[in-house]
Protein backbone atom coordinates (compact mmCIF):
# COMPACT_ATOMS: atom_id res chain seq x y z
CA UNK A 1 0.00 0.00 0.00
CA UNK A 2 1.49 2.87 -0.82
CA UNK A 3 -0.10 6.65 -1.44
CA UNK A 4 3.06 8.87 -2.94
CA UNK A 5 1.36 8.98 -6.43
CA UNK A 6 -1.77 9.95 -5.16
CA UNK A 7 -0.08 12.75 -2.45
CA UNK A 8 -0.07 15.76 -4.36
CA UNK A 9 -3.68 15.60 -5.38
CA UNK A 10 -5.43 14.21 -2.37
CA UNK A 11 -6.50 17.38 -1.32
CA UNK A 12 -8.58 18.42 -4.35
CA UNK A 13 -9.63 14.75 -4.86
CA UNK A 14 -11.33 15.02 -1.39
CA UNK A 15 -12.89 18.45 -1.91
CA UNK A 16 -14.15 17.01 -5.14
CA UNK A 17 -15.85 13.67 -3.89
CA UNK A 18 -16.71 14.58 -0.64
CA UNK A 19 -16.67 18.55 -0.04
CA UNK A 20 -16.01 19.42 3.52
CA UNK A 21 -17.86 15.81 4.45
CA UNK A 22 -14.65 13.94 5.51
CA UNK A 23 -13.28 16.82 7.32
CA UNK A 24 -16.24 17.69 8.98
CA UNK A 25 -16.50 13.87 10.38
CA UNK A 26 -12.47 14.08 11.60
CA UNK A 27 -12.85 17.18 13.38
CA UNK A 28 -16.22 15.87 15.16
CA UNK A 29 -14.83 15.72 18.59
CA UNK A 30 -12.26 17.22 18.51
CA UNK A 31 -13.50 19.91 21.61
CA UNK A 32 -13.04 16.65 23.50
CA UNK A 33 -9.62 16.55 23.21
CA UNK A 34 -8.44 19.88 25.00
CA UNK A 35 -7.21 17.77 28.12
CA UNK A 36 -4.85 15.42 26.37
CA UNK A 37 -1.07 16.04 26.42
CA UNK A 38 0.14 13.38 23.88
CA UNK A 39 -1.37 12.17 20.84
CA UNK A 40 -0.60 9.29 17.84
CA UNK A 41 -2.02 10.01 14.46
CA UNK A 42 -2.00 6.98 12.42
CA UNK A 43 -2.39 7.37 8.65
CA UNK A 44 -2.56 10.98 8.70
CA UNK A 45 -2.45 11.71 4.90
CA UNK A 46 -1.79 15.66 4.33
CA UNK A 47 -2.36 16.52 7.55
CA UNK A 48 -6.03 18.00 7.58
CA UNK A 49 -6.58 17.07 10.96
CA UNK A 50 -3.53 17.67 12.91
CA UNK A 51 -3.86 21.58 11.86
CA UNK A 52 -7.23 21.59 13.83
CA UNK A 53 -5.82 19.67 16.54
CA UNK A 54 -2.72 21.59 16.69
CA UNK A 55 -5.09 25.35 16.48
CA UNK A 56 -7.04 23.82 19.05
CA UNK A 57 -4.65 22.20 21.36
CA UNK A 58 -1.05 24.18 20.54
CA UNK A 59 0.68 22.44 23.53
CA UNK A 60 -0.34 18.90 22.55
CA UNK A 61 3.14 16.25 21.73
CA UNK A 62 1.94 14.40 18.46
CA UNK A 63 3.52 11.81 17.32
CA UNK A 64 2.70 10.96 13.24
CA UNK A 65 3.41 7.51 11.86
CA UNK A 66 2.81 7.91 8.13
CA UNK A 67 3.86 5.17 5.27
CA UNK A 68 3.90 8.05 2.65
CA UNK A 69 6.74 10.50 2.36
CA UNK A 70 5.15 12.82 0.57
CA UNK A 71 2.06 12.89 2.97
CA UNK A 72 4.21 13.62 5.39
CA UNK A 73 5.64 16.74 3.06
CA UNK A 74 2.38 17.98 2.33
CA UNK A 75 1.48 18.15 5.87
CA UNK A 76 4.55 19.94 6.42
CA UNK A 77 3.88 22.15 4.08
CA UNK A 78 0.37 22.55 5.14
CA UNK A 79 1.55 23.70 8.76
CA UNK A 80 4.00 26.09 7.53
CA UNK A 81 1.07 27.80 5.02
CA UNK A 82 -0.95 28.11 7.95
CA UNK A 83 1.73 29.74 10.19
CA UNK A 84 1.55 26.98 13.08
CA UNK A 85 4.46 25.28 14.84
CA UNK A 86 6.10 21.94 14.12
CA UNK A 87 8.18 21.90 17.12
CA UNK A 88 5.99 19.34 19.40
CA UNK A 89 5.53 17.14 15.75
CA UNK A 90 7.27 14.16 15.62
CA UNK A 91 7.25 12.03 11.87
CA UNK A 92 7.63 8.67 11.55
CA UNK A 93 7.90 7.25 8.17
CA UNK A 94 7.09 3.78 8.50
CA UNK A 95 4.24 1.05 7.88
CA UNK A 96 1.62 1.39 11.16
CA UNK A 97 1.86 -2.88 11.15
CA UNK A 98 5.71 -2.69 11.64
CA UNK A 99 5.36 0.31 14.49
CA UNK A 100 7.31 -0.47 17.95
CA UNK A 101 5.12 1.57 20.72
CA UNK A 102 7.49 3.93 22.42
CA UNK A 103 7.95 3.30 26.34
CA UNK A 104 5.86 6.65 27.00
CA UNK A 105 1.61 6.31 26.48
CA UNK A 106 -0.30 8.20 24.44
CA UNK A 107 -3.77 10.19 25.88
CA UNK A 108 -5.28 10.02 22.56
CA UNK A 109 -5.05 7.85 19.28
CA UNK A 110 -6.62 9.36 15.83
CA UNK A 111 -7.22 6.91 13.25
CA UNK A 112 -9.23 8.98 10.65
CA UNK A 113 -10.15 6.86 7.08
CA UNK A 114 -7.18 4.79 7.75
CA UNK A 115 -8.42 1.66 9.41
CA UNK A 116 -10.61 0.85 5.86
CA UNK A 117 -7.56 0.16 4.02
CA UNK A 118 -6.90 -3.06 6.06
CA UNK A 119 -7.96 -6.54 5.71
CA UNK A 120 -9.45 -8.37 9.39
CA UNK A 121 -6.49 -10.15 10.10
CA UNK A 122 -4.43 -6.83 9.72
CA UNK A 123 -6.30 -5.08 12.12
CA UNK A 124 -6.26 -7.75 14.55
CA UNK A 125 -3.18 -6.95 14.89
CA UNK A 126 -2.65 -3.20 14.11
CA UNK A 127 -5.77 -2.50 16.55
CA UNK A 128 -3.67 -3.96 19.83
CA UNK A 129 -0.35 -2.99 18.64
CA UNK A 130 -1.55 1.04 18.83
CA UNK A 131 -4.02 0.32 22.07
CA UNK A 132 -0.53 -1.13 23.74
CA UNK A 133 0.79 2.35 23.96
CA UNK A 134 -2.18 4.13 25.21
CA UNK A 135 -2.81 5.56 28.77
CA UNK A 136 -5.77 3.76 31.44
CA UNK A 137 -7.91 6.64 30.40
CA UNK A 138 -6.71 7.46 26.83
CA UNK A 139 -9.20 8.69 24.02
CA UNK A 140 -9.76 7.24 20.51
CA UNK A 141 -11.18 9.00 17.76
CA UNK A 142 -11.68 7.57 14.30
CA UNK A 143 -13.68 8.64 11.49
CA UNK A 144 -14.94 6.05 8.72
CA UNK A 145 -17.13 5.18 6.09
CA UNK A 146 -19.87 2.61 6.70
CA UNK A 147 -22.76 0.75 5.42
CA UNK A 148 -25.65 1.85 6.56
CA UNK A 149 -28.02 -0.94 7.40
CA UNK A 150 -31.32 -0.39 5.27
CA UNK A 151 -32.45 1.27 2.58
CA UNK A 152 -31.62 3.01 -0.40
CA UNK A 153 -28.92 4.70 1.28
CA UNK A 154 -27.09 1.36 1.58
CA UNK A 155 -27.11 0.75 -2.34
CA UNK A 156 -25.64 4.19 -2.29
CA UNK A 157 -23.04 3.20 0.08
CA UNK A 158 -21.97 0.15 -1.32
CA UNK A 159 -21.89 1.42 -4.89
CA UNK A 160 -19.69 4.65 -3.91
CA UNK A 161 -17.23 2.23 -2.07
CA UNK A 162 -17.01 -0.60 -4.63
CA UNK A 163 -15.66 2.54 -6.61
CA UNK A 164 -13.54 3.29 -3.88
CA UNK A 165 -12.00 0.23 -3.54
CA UNK A 166 -11.24 -0.64 -7.20
CA UNK A 167 -9.64 3.14 -7.42
CA UNK A 168 -7.14 2.83 -4.38
CA UNK A 169 -6.52 -0.76 -4.98
CA UNK A 170 -5.71 0.24 -8.87
CA UNK A 171 -3.25 3.39 -7.70
CA UNK A 172 -1.83 2.23 -4.06
CA UNK A 173 -1.96 -1.45 -4.23
CA UNK A 174 -4.26 -1.27 -1.16
CA UNK A 175 -4.74 -4.36 0.77
CA UNK A 176 -7.86 -4.35 1.88
CA UNK A 177 -11.07 -4.99 -0.62
CA UNK A 178 -13.69 -4.44 1.43
CA UNK A 179 -14.45 -2.32 4.80
CA UNK A 180 -14.23 -4.32 7.95
CA UNK A 181 -15.67 -2.18 10.92
CA UNK A 182 -13.33 -2.34 13.50
CA UNK A 183 -15.47 -1.92 16.60
CA UNK A 184 -14.99 -5.55 18.02
CA UNK A 185 -11.35 -5.27 17.50
CA UNK A 186 -11.38 -1.99 19.74
CA UNK A 187 -14.04 -3.99 22.33
CA UNK A 188 -11.18 -6.39 22.41
CA UNK A 189 -8.79 -3.52 23.12
CA UNK A 190 -9.97 -2.56 26.17
CA UNK A 191 -12.16 0.56 24.37
CA UNK A 192 -15.64 1.28 24.81
CA UNK A 193 -17.92 2.90 22.60
CA UNK A 194 -18.85 6.26 24.21
CA UNK A 195 -20.47 8.38 21.09
CA UNK A 196 -21.15 7.92 16.90
CA UNK A 197 -22.67 10.72 14.73
CA UNK A 198 -23.59 9.52 11.37
CA UNK A 199 -23.09 11.64 8.61
CA UNK A 200 -24.10 11.75 4.85
CA UNK A 201 -27.65 9.46 5.13
CA UNK A 202 -25.01 7.16 7.29
CA UNK A 203 -22.72 6.50 5.04
CA UNK A 204 -19.62 8.16 7.23
CA UNK A 205 -19.45 8.18 11.03
CA UNK A 206 -17.23 10.15 13.28
CA UNK A 207 -16.47 7.86 16.80
CA UNK A 208 -15.68 8.82 20.00
CA UNK A 209 -14.01 5.75 21.87
CA UNK A 210 -12.20 5.74 25.11
CA UNK A 211 -10.82 3.14 27.07
CA UNK A 212 -12.63 1.26 30.13
CA UNK A 213 -11.68 2.01 33.04
CA UNK A 214 -11.66 -0.83 35.88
Amino acid sequence: MNFDRLAAHYHWMEKIFAGGLMQRCRTAFLSRTINCRRALLVGEGTGNFLVELLRFNPQIQITCVEHCERMIEQTRQRLSAKKLDGAGIQFKQMDALDWTPPSEKFDLVVTNFFLDCFRAEQLQKLVPLLAESTTADAVWLLADFRVPESGWWRWRAKIILAMLYAFFKLTTALSANWLTPPDKFLTNAGFRLVDRQLASFGFAHSDFWQRKIS
